[in-house]
Parts: structure tokens; C-alpha cells; sequence
């Protein structure tokens, strides 16, 4: 609570004169009051408060009082105090009481205000106040008059009729400040809660409708304000209010002042945290100067501006005062203005006289006045470097930079400040410059590569790039000149363009020496110079390991007892996608050790290093090989494993096609791994347990070319998972999934070597029977000849019938039958006692009808059905069955015979046991000569040669009838023996 005086003050217009009647009137009255004390009198004093008047001030939450104090003589004057009593909701509750101390005159009106921090629309407040003389410079007790009548105080009668209020409404606080809040309810519930944020308040009640919530040390939360509602428990009365908290109005910081030209003074400073919200205003700023009484409101929060005062006024004296809606602060400032001179940057740098190496700088300055001297500041920016330096001047400034590098880029700034009071630098101004190109100062870094292609040498030249410090420009070209050692007189010149890093030469001959310069636009530079010799140098040297590390790889090797000029190490990644990117690096003669590092060196990366010595004659030999890697890396990957030769006890694995060279590290050897459902190992292998807890027998191989493992001691018809993984000294390869395989039963390899050839022959065969089926068939089994079709026809010439189309019985008269006899079961032939050679039946034509020889046409058709005959029948021809062929004779005419044949043929088939007899169908064109032809007569009839086609006849055994008397030549009989085919 703060409690404000704001007396009306009035100035005496009376003259001085007067002063001494007013000192004895004020005399008479102390008098007079002493005495009365001393009397002990309980009468009231006569100047106690009368008219007193209270107003409410809602918006700062203030209470305004104002008295008068009568009974007080003209141009009388005391100081009084007033004792003032605040008391709340009732007049015993005593909440505030003040002592207010001031002059009271004559016919003067007093005020006095009082905040309160309860809002005044929560409850009823009442005041009264009672005075006394201030009576410190006197001794004894204060004597109070009686105390004024209460006034009242009440704000609740104008709120309206709504059922819920809350205050204060829309207050504004600073950040750590303790607020007061209250709502009014007018519905009597006693269920309303209170919010603060969507956070419930726990409040104090006043009266049934009155509850507060004190807040304490109020946090900044946003700058739109700090949200507080009420709701009743039933229904939608929702009040609220917004409590605006703003941040702590700061001091300001960094006052300072300064001139650049002695017209002007530019005031800076920080203000700290912005003090403004949305509806309220940021703080503001005002600039005040005690030697001039001058005084201005800065636009700017941070900076403002000052006119120097034209009669040079040298001595300041400045207040600067920082004002909110809440408090104000203020910082002073004493200085001299000659001592706060900050010059303006310097202006027209120029570069003159600009060569390779050197260059002249001049720039110009704002002169702040003729007797004032600036001191200025150079640097020089170029090749990592700095160099600084100082001078004074008064209008124009030069410096000259010596000992530079050819065409270089350079920075270079100039600044000043005053010479005679330093205070502050201007600001930088900067320029930059090339300098002029030079001629190339060092020669190129080669290195050479040499192979043999078709007998010709090919050399693969390598270059670095000069440096910037070394080509002293663009480089244009690179010179190479060729001379060969056994020619002196002959020389090849080539130039290559920028920026190519090497070329090919192919060579008439090996022994040559090449020199190489880099030109730019001014010059060339000096040459390197290598020596190809026909002699390839020590290849044959062993390669050893070298292990990386943090630095590098560590390379030593053994002092030559030979003069040597130095020593080169070549370096490349192990090829993978050749060529690769060769390295190299030049090494002093008394060097035998050195570490190769490089940014380039990536873990898991195989390199190799090859050492050469450069003898006298500038021709390098080998000395040493070696061969690492940065850091080792466990595989990434297992071989492609091919299995072959699979029995029922083993099986081959295979991985030839798996390069150790191109893996992340050594390869030491090769881990087989085995699973199986039996889980036994054998000889040569042991127990291991893999990640995921399987436990599997593990094969270890450790010569790293050894690409082949057989796995043997398996079981027939048994299930497999194997695996094949390498191993380093960093790890092995990962646990990829295990391939599988069942071995065979043990008998089916042998039944595969003897079905594989059965069906290749079935096969063979199949396809050759189909290959030749037209040719088998004509061979097995030939097609029925048409006999309408029959070429033979052509052959018979008949009178009577010249359109003849078939043959008749008739027309043909057979050279000899052909009787096959097939013995069935248990039944005997007719002939099973003679003698088992064949016997022929032969029909011979008589001399008298075949008189004309000619060939005989004869064909042999065992398809024919025996049912099917022509319309004649064949007759019965008797042949007995002991005969001898020799006592065979004519049985009939050949015309008798072919009637007989017609006209038994068909009924003694009947008669004739299925089975038994077997037909044979012959035609002849010549006398068949077959059979035993000893038992045959000694001089046997000849047949005459047929000329015409002869009818096909079948003749069952039993059908010959036995020979007639007489004798005849026309044809003759043979049987054969049962059981017998003669064709």
C-alpha cells in the first residue's frame, strides 16, 4: 500500500510587511495550545478534519480523500498530521491505518489517495481520520482531536445485475508482483471455481459471496496476457479476466555518446528486455542535458540523436530516463566532446604499381578539423598470413606492401581513429588484388609406370599438379621431351594441355631418358628428369604385410651399400577397377624409414607399397614390397560355395572363384561349419555354439588358398546344413544362411550307372525305329499289293480277253507248291516216320502248252487271309506220305490238277485241324532250285521257263491224292516233313 500527498499549494500574495503579524499571530496560538494542554482541558482541539469526501478509482484500485480543516486564522499556517483508519466490510475490521504529516493554511482543501490490493468492488470499505499539531520539536504527548464520522466506500451497488463478477478487470502488473483476485457472486453458490491458466486456484472466502485468490510472484507468460475465468458449478455463467503481466522495466546499459564530425552526437545504448504488451505500450526514452537545460524524446529504444550546440560547448552532462506505465529508471552520462570523436571510414582505396611481388595502397580520409591528426591502421591478408602497420595522416594516406607471391589474391583494410584522444576505430573499409603472374619456380613431381606391350616399352607417365606458391600462375601445357640413349641425335617433344595429371608413351626402345616441365603464361619451369632403362629392376622381391595405423602405415627398408640420390615410395588401393590412383612420395638418400599417411586411407581397403631406390644415373630399382591396411575389417562376405560329388557318406564344397585379395582384410583361413540333426562330430572338426545358440560342428582350414574341403563321415539318407565363412584376425565372415543337402541312400548310385545307359539305349533305339519306321516297314511288313494295281497284269497277253484287270486261276499254272506242315500238341504229321528232309511237289508245265521259254514270275505274300480264295476251287491232290520223291510221278494234267484243286480246295479245309498246316504262296519266274536237292532224281525233269504269271496257290497237307498209273512229264510233287518251312 503507497499512500500519495497531493496538496493544493497557493502562493501569499501579501507583502513581506505582513510576515511579522503572522509570526506573532502563529506565536499567540502555540502559546495558546500550550497552555490549553497543560490545563488538561477534554474539550477537542478546534482544527480537527471537517468535510471529509471519499471517491473510488476502479481503474488503479485507489480511494480518494479530501478535507478541510476550518477554525484556522487568515494567513494562518500548521503542520498537522492526520491519522487516517481503513477498516473492511465492517467498520471494527481495521485493515489500514497512516499518519499523513503536512501544512495546512488557511481555507486549503487537503488530499490524500491509498491503493489498495484488494480490488474495491469485493467489499465495503470505510474511513474515518482524526489530527494533531506535529509537536516533534516539542516535548510531551501528541494531543489528537476526536475522530470524524466513518464514511463509506461502496463499489457492489453499481455492478449490475449479472450473477458472477470477477476483478480486477484487465490489470497490469509487473513479473514477480503479487495480485489479488476475487469474483461477486449474486446467486448465492457456494460451488464456483476458479481457473488460472486451466489450473484450479485455491481462494479464501470473505463472505457467502465474496471469495479471493492470491497470486504470488506472477510469471510472464504472453504477451496477450495471463487468462483467470469462473464457473458456477450448474450452468454456463463462465467470467473472466485477462491479467496482463509485463517484464521488469530495465536500467539501460552502455550509455555512451560519440561524434564523428563535431555536429552530431550519436547517444547509444541497450534497453534490455522490450517492457511492452499487446495492449499496453513499450517503455520510452527521453534525453536530458543539465548544462543546457535541453531535453528530447528519442524515437529509437536504442540510440537517439543530439544537435551540438553551435557556441562549441566542449562539456556534457546527460540523463537518459527509461519510463513505463509502471516505473521509470535513468543513467547519467559526463564527458568531453573532444574526447569522444569516432572518425567515419576512410574512402577511395586504390592499388598502384601492382607487380608479382609488390603493389602500392592509397585510400583518403574525413578530415574532422585542421588542427586534428588520425592515426590509421593497415593489414594485409594473403597466404594464411597477416601483416599490420600504423600511420598518421591528415587527409591522404599510402603504404607500400613488398616480398609478395605472384599471382596471389590479397585482402587489405585500412581504418583510423583520432590521433590525440584515442577513442574508437572507424569502421574497416577493404580491397582486394591480384598480383602479376611469374615463370614456375619448381619442377613437376613425376613418376613413371613401365610395361612391356608386343616387345614395345609403353611408359605411363605421372605428375602432381604444382602447387599455387609453385606455378606462379595458370598452368598452360606440360612439355615432355623424349631422348633416347642410344641415339643421342634423335628426340621426341610433346606437349600436353592443362590439367591432364599424365600420359602414355610408347617407346622405340627402352632405354631413354624423358624431361618434363609445367608452362604458364610467362615462363617454364625447370625440368624432372627420369631414365627408362632396359634392365626391369629386382621384380622378384618378396612382399611383405605392414599393419596401418591412427598416423599411417610405418615403412622401413635396408640402406643400400650402392650410392643412391634417393628414395620414392609408390602407394596404390589394391585394384579392383584398374588402373588405380597412384601415389607417390620422394624421400631424401640417408632416409630408410618413413610413414605414408593420407586422408584418402579408408578402412577395410587393401594398399600396396612398393619402395624404389633412385640411383646416380637417375634410373629407380626395386627394393622392397609391402602390402596392409589402414584398420582391418571383419568380412562382409562368405564365398560362393559350389558342392559336387555328393555320395550317402561325403560330399565336395568348393569356392575357387573367391579372391583373398579383394577382402576387407587378411585372410587367415576358412571356418566350415556342419549342422546336422544328430549333432555328433568327428575327427578333424569340433563343438560350436553359433549366435542364435545352435550348436554345430565347425571345420577349420587354415591355409587361405585351400578352396576346396570335402566333408566326409555322413549318413545315408541324411539331412545337412553347412556353411562356409572366412576367418581374420578381426572376426569372421557374417553367419549367412546355411545351405542344404540330404545325402543319397547308398544302393542308388548303382542302380543310376545301370539305368542311365538301359534308357539311353531304350532312347537310341526308340528314335532310330522312328528315324527308319518307312524302311522297316518295307522290310517287316510291306503293303498288299492292289492286284487290280498289279504291274504283272501287263505281262499276260490274252486273245480272247485283250482288257483283261485281274487274274483267274486259270490263267496261271504253278511251277511248284510249297507245303509247310506245323506240328501242334501231341498230334503226329502224316510224314513223322520219314525222313526229315524237306520234299518238294513240283508242277511242271508240258512241253506242248509252255513250249516257249521265258522268265517266270514268282512272289511270296504271307499276309494273305486263307479264307479269302478266289471263285475256283482247288481239288485234292494225293500224295503219298512214304513216297519217295524219286518215285514220284505225273499225277494229272495240269488242267485235271487246277479242276481238282477248284473243286476240293474249299471242303477240305474243313477237314484239315486248325494250326497244322502252314501256306506258303509262291510264284516263280524261274524253277525254284531249294530243298535237299541230293534225295532229288538223278536226272530230274527240267521245268519249262514260264511267261506268264502263275496263279497263287495253297496247298494243305492232306489235300495230295496218291499218284496215278502212267507216267507224265508235266510236273511233279514234292512233300515236305512235317514240322518243316522251306521257302
Amino acid at each position: 500500500m503507497t499512500s500519495v500527498l497531493l496538496p493544493l499549494c497557493e502562493r501569499n500574495p501579501e507583502p513581506m510587511a505582513l510576515f511579522s503579524v503572522s509570526q506573532t499571530a502563529f506565536l499567540l496560538a502555540f502559546l495558546s495550545l500550550r497552555t490549553y494542554q497543560s490545563e488538561g482541558l477534554s474539550e477537542p482541539l478546534p482544527w480537527a478534519p471537517e468535510s471529509l469526501k471519499v471517491s473510488v478509482n476502479t481503474t488503479c484500485q485507489c480511494l480518494h480523500l479530501q478535507w478541510t480543516v476550518h477554525n484556522l486564522a487568515h494567513h494562518q499556517e500548521f503542520r498537522m498530521v492526520f491519522q487516517i483508519e481503513i477498516s473492511r466490510i465492517k467498520t471494527s475490521n481495521v485493515i489500514w491505518v497512516e499518519n499523513y504529516t503536512t501544512t495546512v493554511k488557511w481555507n486549503q482543501v487537503l488530499h490524500w489517495s491509498w491503493e489498495s490490493k484488494l480490488p474495491l468492488e469485493c467489499a465495503k470499505h470505510f474511513i474515518r481520520m482524526r489530527s494533531a499539531v506535529d509537536a516533534a520539536k516539542t516535548p510531551g504527548p501528541r494531543v489528537w482531536s476526536s475522530w470524524s464520522s466513518w464514511e463509506e466506500a461502496d463499489v457492489q451497488n453499481s455492478l449490475g445485475q449479472d450473477p458472477l463478477f470477477i476483478f480486477p478487470k484487465d490489470k497490469l502488473v509487473e513479473e514477480g508482483s503479487n495480485v489479488t483476485i476475487c469474483y461477486v457472486s449474486k446467486s448465492h453458490q457456494n460451488n464456483i471455481s476458479c481457473y488460472l491458466e486451466g489450473v484450479r486456484m485455491q481462494g479464501e472466502q470473505l463472505d457467502p459471496n465474496v471469495s479471493v485468490f492470491n497470486l504470488n510472484h506472477v510469471a510472464f507468460i504472453r504477451e496477450t496476457g495471463t487468462n483467470i475465468y469462473c464457473k458456477p458449478g450448474q450452468g454456463d455463467g463462465i467470467k473472466g479476466t485477462v491479467l496482463f503481466v509485463s517484464k521488469v522495466l530495465q536500467e539501460p546499459k552502455d550509455f555512451s555518446c560519440e561524434t564523428q564530425d563535431f555536429m552530431t552526437l550519436n547517444c547509444t545504448w541497450d534497453p534490455g528486455s522490450d517492457t511492452g504488451l499487446l495492449k499496453q505500450l513499450s517503455q520510452s526514452y527521453t534525453l536530458f542535458e543539465s548544462f543546457s537545460g535541453k531535453k528530447t524524446l528519442c524515437k529509437h529504444k536504442s540510440w537517439c540523436l543530439w544537435q551540438v550546440a553551435p557556441e562549441s560547448q566542449d562539456m556534457y552532462n546527460f540523463t537518459l530516463m527509461a519510463e513505463n506505465y509502471l516505473r521509470k529508471r535513468s543513467v547519467h552520462l559526463l564527458f568531453n566532446l573532444t574526447h569522444r570523436v569516432h572518425p567515419m571510414a576512410p574512402f577511395s582505396v586504390l592499388f598502384k604499381n601492382v607487380s608479382a611481388t609488390s603493389a602500392t595502397m592509397t585510400w583518403k580520409v574525413h578530415s574532422i578539423g585542421k588542427y586534428y591528426t588520425l592515426l590509421c591502421q593497415v593489414e594485409l591478408y594473403g597466404e594464411g598470413k597477416v601483416t599490420q602497420h600504423n600511420i598518421s595522416v591528415k587527409v591522404d594516406g599510402a603504404r607500400l606492401f613488398s616480398g609478395l607471391e605472384p599471382d596471389t589474391e590479397y585482402l587489405a583494410q585500412v581504418r583510423c581513429a583520432n590521433g590525440d584522444h584515442f577513442w574508437k576505430w572507424s569502421e574497416w573499409t577493404h580491397q582486394n588484388f591480384t598480383t602479376a603472374e611469374a615463370a614456375p619456380s619448381e619442377a613437376p613431381d613425376v613418376w613413371r609406370n613401365v610395361k612391356t606391350v608386343q616387345g614395345r616399352c609403353v611408359v605411363t607417365l605421372f605428375w602432381k599438379p604444382l602447387s599455387k606458391p609453385q606455378a606462379h600462375g595458370k598452368i598452360l601445357f606440360y612439355n615432355i621431351v623424349i631422348e633416347y640413349l642410344d641415339r643421342t641425335s634423335v628426340s621426341e617433344v610433346l606437349s600436353i594441355p592443362a590439367p591432364a595429371s599424365g600420359t602414355e608413351l610408347p617407346l622405340n626402345q627402352c632405354s631413354s631418358q624423358i624431361r618434363i616441365t609445367a608452362s604458364n603464361s610467362v615462363g617454364t619451369s625447370p625440368a624432372s628428369v627420369l631414365v627408362v632403362s632396359r634392365e626391369p629392376g629386382n621384380e622378384e622381391v618378396e612382399e611383405e604385410r605392414v599393419k596401418g595405423t591412427e598416423d599411417g602405415f610405418p615403412l622401413s627398408w635396408n640402406p643400400q651399400p650402392r650410392h643412391v640420390t634417393g628414395y620414392l615410395v609408390e602407394w596404390c588401393e589394391q585394384p579392383r577397377d584398374p588402373p588405380c590412383d597412384l601415389q607417390w612420395k620422394n624421400l631424401g638418400p640417408n632416409v630408410t624409414s618413413t610413414v605414408v599417411s593420407s586422408d584418402a586411407f579408408r578402412p577395410g581397403v587393401r594398399y600396396n607399397f612398393r619402395i624404389y631406390g633412385i640411383s646416380t644415373e637417375r634410373v629407380p630399382y626395386l627394393l622392397a614390397r609391402k602390402t596392409g591396411y589402414s584398420q582391418e575389417l571383419a568380412p562382409s562376405d562368405n564365398p560362393q560355395v559350389v558342392m559336387t560329388n555328393l555320395t550317402s557318406h561325403s560330399f565336395t564344397l568348393s569356392w575357387k572363384n573367391y579372391s583373398t585379395e579383394s577382402q576387407t582384410s587378411f585372410i587367415q583361413g576358412y571356418h566350415v561349419y556342419l549342422k546336422s540333426k544328430a549333432g555328433r562330430c568327428h575327427s578333424g572338426s569340433e563343438k560350436a555354439v553359433l549366435s542364435d545358440d545352435v550348436v554345430c560342428c565347425k571345420y577349420k582350414i587354415d591355409n587361405p588358398e585351400q578352396k576346396t574341403f570335402v566333408v566326409e563321415n555322413l549318413q545315408p539318407e541324411s539331412f545337412y546344413e553347412f556353411l562356409v565363412t572366412p576367418y581374420t584376425s578381426v572376426g569372421e565372415g557374417p553367419h549367412d544362411a546355411f545351405a542344404k543337402v540330404t545325402t543319397p541312400d547308398e544302393y542308388s548310385p548303382t542302380l543310376i550307372r545301370i539305368l542311365l545307359p538301359t534308357v539311353f539305349c531304350i532312347l537310341l533305339i526308340m528314335i532310330t525305329c522312328y528315324l527308319k519306321s518307312q524302311w522297316m516297314k518295307e522290310k517287316c511288313y510291306p503293303d498288299i499289293p492292289d492286284p487290280y494295281k498289279s504291274s504283272v497284269l501287263s505281262l499276260i497277253k490274252s486273245k480272247e480277253n485283250p482288257h483283261l484287270t485281274i487274274m483267274n486261276i486259270k490263267d496261271c499254272v504253278p511251277d511248284s507248291i510249297e507245303v509247310l506242315n506245323k506240328q501242334e500238341g501231341t498230334r503226329k504229321s502224316l510224314t513223322e516216320t520219314e525222313s526229315t528232309k524237306p520234299t518238294y511237289l513240283y508242277l511242271l508245265p508240258t512241253e506242248k502248252r509252255y513250249s516257249s521259254p521265258g522268265p517266270c514270275i514268282c512272289f511270296e505274300n504271307f499276309t494273305y487271309n486263307q479264307a479269302a480264295s478266289d471263285s475256283a476251287s482247288c481239288g485234292h491232290v494225293p500224295v503219298p506220305p512214304k513216297a519217295p520223291p524219286s518215285q514220284l510221278g505225273l499225277l494229272t494234267s495240269p488242267e485235271n490238277l487246277l479242276k481238282a484243286l477248284e473243286k476240293n480246295y474249299m471242303n477240305s479245309l474243313g477237314e484239315i485241324p486248325a494250326g497244322e498246316t502252314s501256306l506258303n504262296y509262291v510264284s516263280q519266274l524261274a524253277s525254284p532250285m531249294s530243298g535237299d536237292m541230293s534225295n532229288l532224281p538223278t536226272n530230274p525233269p527240267e521245268p519249262a521257263l514260264c511267261s506268264e504269271y502263275k496263279m497263287q496257290m495253297a496247298i494243305p497237307l492232306g489235300l495230295a491224292s496218291p499218284p496215278s498209273s502212267g507216267s507224265s512229264s508235266l510236273s511233279s510233287i514234292t512233300l515236305l516233313d512235317e514240322g518243316e518251312h522251306y521257302h
